[in-house]
């Protein structure tokens, strides 16, 4: 299967899975988080069928920000987010904060359209988180957790040498490590 044909069907289920409900998904993802108290978390502001973090961000005990696009095949940025940020127009259908501080996460929660057992993802195709994990890991351990609804696991997501692993994934049906 290709990447296309595979993003084409995980749209599909993750809309079917989005009219169902999240359940405890965000509080799971909290519970989850709270161990990382103090580190820089990245999140992400739901776009159309997405989970929704933001409960679980704006529990976080300490700095989050959320993801810039800088421009086509380059690594994302992330700037500083609260639960009160003003919000601009960011591209690519995006919202982000209008002002705050540049921040680079070591924790992220990496939005997905599918997920495997193995800890990949299948993202929109920009490469970006992709990217951004390969830089950051090569600096210093930096943890990737998705965040997805359960029906998104699919047996096997088409790879490349270049897409990233998970650390772990938080769905409404809990938490696996990989």
């Amino acid at each position: 299967m290709t990447k296309d044909s595979a993003r084409k069907a995980a749209f599909a289920r993750r809309k079917e899975a989005y009219a169902r409900g999240q359940g405890q998904a965000a509080e799971l993802l909290a519970d989850f988080l709270a161990r990382h108290a103090g580190r820089t978390l990245s999140g992400y502001l739901p776009m159309r069928t997405e989970i929704d973090p933001l409960p679980a961000m704006a529990a976080h005990g300490g700095v989050v920000g959320v993801p810039v696009i800088p421009g086509a095949a380059r690594p994302l940025k992330f700037r500083e987010w609260t639960p009160g940020s003003v919000m601009t127009d960011g591209g690519f259908g995006t919202q982000i904060p209008a002002e705050g501080a540049w921040v680079e996460p070591e924790v992220l929660i990496v939005p997905l359209l599918a997920f495997d057992a193995r800890g990949y993802r299948l993202g929109y195709g920009g490469g970006f988180y992709d990217r951004t994990l390969e830089a950051l890991r090569a600096r210093r351990p930096t943890l990737a957790i998705g965040f997805a609804f359960a029906a998104q696991e699919v047996e096997e997501v088409p790879t490349e040498p270049t897409d990233q692993r998970l650390d772990a994934i938080v769905t409404e049906a809990g938490v696996r490590l990989f």
